[in-house]
């Protein structure tokens, strides 16, 4: 028996083993591809180069150029004095026209850099999905239609209801003024004149609350720009175009040099399994639209160089600002700060803009309206600060009663409008 109960043990010892093994390889995974979107994914793609190449085989590569095993990891911690002394760094910088920005091991580790290309190699890219349907469909149509086909059905019985009043008083001999036609009676005109005024008073307070609003807002931008292909498809983070969302009030519109930190090596558009589409249909010319990014930028695409300043003012011949049009705006008395919903709520992007990663064209997904802005206030838990853990925002401390209330049970979390979140003076001031 205690042979047998040793066997089991070895068995059940073994297996645990290799599950975690195979968790472990996971983790790994999962560890790789989100350094990869942190770090790397502003200039390189698992397949296919960016401006930079790509992961997916840069082990074979290395060791088919007769590269020691850690030469990747002397690489990303010192790319600048290698590219000046190492010949493979050299044909890199000749072949990309750039050199990639250095990580130390204490920001990248080489656990990280072996976990990146691990899962690069893993990679194998969505299979691509057919575009999703229009929007939501609106029914208000279909509902006002049945409301009048309910009002004349409940007008139809009104009305044969007094004629079969008016057979039965005539059976018993029972004799009655004649009745009122409708259209002069006084209740029916009284109902119907009340309804119109409820009626206008409705549509007025929708245009007048609905007065600067511009949902599903969606202009035509100077160039096409595809957050579908860029930040769904390429998964570039949101943070590296919209870097002041996290740190400042404005969210800023990202400048024309870095649309060129990735441009200056792809000049083309050559996705044919995911067409450019817009709104109405449209086919885009992607590569075309490019070519408008380069004329921006002063970029000559020949020569890979930019226009020369001729006249001192800094910048190069012809290069202009992209004259994007503003999408979302709030009203002048509205303050709003995206560093305090970004870093310290810690929402998303999608939370106020929708599945922009999905959006060739981008619109105004959400009304902006204060009471949509009160109602995540009244549902959105607050990240208070966790002492065995160190996680969570340390500026909610001072906030001790929720901190008692909820280690005592009285409450289970704590919403952004128990705070303070639907004061007036929070926004308007």
């Amino acid at each position: 028996m205690s042979c047998i109960s040793q066997n089991v043990k070895r068995v059940f010892t073994g297996l645990l083993i290799v599950v975690s093994l195979l968790f472990s390889n996971s983790i790994l995974a999962a560890d790789g591809e989100a350094i990869f979107k942190a770090k790397c994914a502003a200039c390189h793609k698992p397949i296919g180069d960016l401006s930079g190449p790509q992961l997916k085989g840069a082990k074979e590569r290395q060791a088919a150029a007769g590269l020691p095993a850690d030469w990747v990891y002397k690489w990303v911690a010192n790319t600048t004095s290698m590219v000046e002394t190492d010949p493979y760094a050299k044909a890199l910088k000749a072949k990309y026209g750039a050199v990639m920005t250095p990580f130390p091991e204490s920001q990248v580790s080489k656990a990280d850099i072996d976990a990146i290309l691990d899962w690069a190699d893993k990679y194998t890219p969505p299979v691509p999905q057919a575009a999703a349907g229009g929007q939501e469909e609106d029914h208000s149509l279909l509902y006002g239609i049945l409301t009048l086909i309910l009002a004349f059905v409940i007008f139809t019985l009104v009305q044969v209801n007094g004629s079969l009043r008016k057979l039965s008083d005539e059976k018993d001999d029972i004799r009655r003024s004649e009745p009122i036609p409708f259209y002069r009676n006084k209740s029916y005109l009284m109902i119907l004149v009340l309804a119109l005024a409820a009626l206008a008073g409705y549509f007025f307070m929708e245009a007048a609350i609905g007065t600067g609003r511009q949902q599903n807002y969606q202009p035509e931008q100077p160039i096409f720009y595809s957050h579908k292909v860029h930040a769904g498809t390429n998964q570039i983070s949101c943070l590296y175009c919209h870097g002041g969302a996290q740190d400042s009030k404005h969210a800023n519109i990202p400048s024309v040099n870095i649309c060129m930190n990735c441009h200056k090596g792809i000049k083309e558009y050559a996705k044919e399994s995911e067409a450019l589409l817009r709104a109405d249909g449209t086919p885009v010319d992607g590569t075309a639209e490019i070519q408008k990014l380069y004329k921006y930028a002063g970029w000559n695409a020949d020569t890979k160089t930019y226009n020369p300043d001729n006249n001192g003012d800094g910048v190069p011949d012809g290069a202009t600002e992209i004259p994007w049009i503003k999408i979302h705006n709030l009203p002048d008395h509205v303050y709003f700060n995206h560093s305090q919903h970004v870093k310290v709520g810690k929402q998303q992007c999608q939370t106020c803009h929708g599945n922009i990663q999905e959006m060739p064209e981008v619109y105004q997904f959400s009304t902006l309206s204060m009471g949509w802005c009160i109602n995540c206030h009244r549902t959105t838990k607050v990240d208070f600060y966790n002492k065995a853990d160190s996680s969570g925002n340390k500026f909610y401390s001072i906030y001790e009663k929720f901190h008692n209330d909820i280690k005592s049970g009285k409450l289970d979390s704590v919403t952004v409008e128990k705070i303070g979140g639907t004061e007036c003076q929070k926004c308007h001031y």
